[in-house]
């Protein structure tokens, strides 16, 4: 039986999401501890401020959704196996025509670079995946993410499981308990997705 949006939205506001095995199997997970990255205290490595002064890449919202799932869907290295599938993206593009699913992409010379996506309900961004074609491009779209969740005072930024990745975005760990007390909080705030 397909996973519907509705089901995926209600995993979402009990802290809940699904990931797909290469059987295409989908099992939901909802790990303890929790990684989050505090939106405010986010800082831009020394690195990358240089590119973000030349303005390197054009940055958009929303305007290719699935491209920039099918993007992270892809293998990154040798044998890589995705945990993002086709009913995964399928059921995605759903959410993010019902204004939930949300992308943040990087473009260079009109063409798409990199970009991230994720889910956004009230006050509270789960981060899913990223991807990049050029060095930087996921970077930079990930430090517009930020820009875009304190210009709107979101209050919540999931990244699911800790790993090298969010780790230099400055994620850390928190209980279940202190994860679903934010995401409460964060639940029952309006906010917009928007540069």
């Amino acid at each position: 039986m397909s996973l519907t949006s509705d089901e995926l939205l209600h995993g979402y506001l009990n802290g809940a999401f699904p990931m797909a095995e290469p059987s295409g199997e989908i099992y939901w997970y909802a790990p303890n501890p929790r990684a989050i990255i505090p939106i405010e205290t986010y800082k831009p490595s020394k690195s990358l401020r240089p590119v973000l002064n030349r303005n390197e890449f054009e940055i958009k919202i929303n305007s290719c959704f699935k491209q920039v799932m099918q993007e992270c869907a892809k293998p990154r290295f040798p044998g890589d196996q995705t945990w993002i599938s086709d009913e995964l993206i399928d059921v995605y593009c759903e959410l993010h025509t019902q204004g939930f699913g949300c992308s943040v992409e990087a473009y260079k010379n009109g063409e798409l670079a990199g970009g991230l996506y994720g889910v956004c309900i009230g006050a509270a961004f789960f981060g899913e995946s990223m991807f990049f074609k050029l060095p930087n491009a996921s970077k930079v779209a990930f430090h517009y993410l930020i820009e875009i969740l304190k210009k709107n005072e979101f209050l919540l930024l999931d990244t699911q499981f800790m790993n090298d990745n969010v780790q230099r975005y400055g994620a850390i760990e928190i209980s279940k308990d202190e994860y679903e007390s934010k995401l409460i909080k964060a639940l029952v705030k309006k906010r917009s997705f928007k540069l």
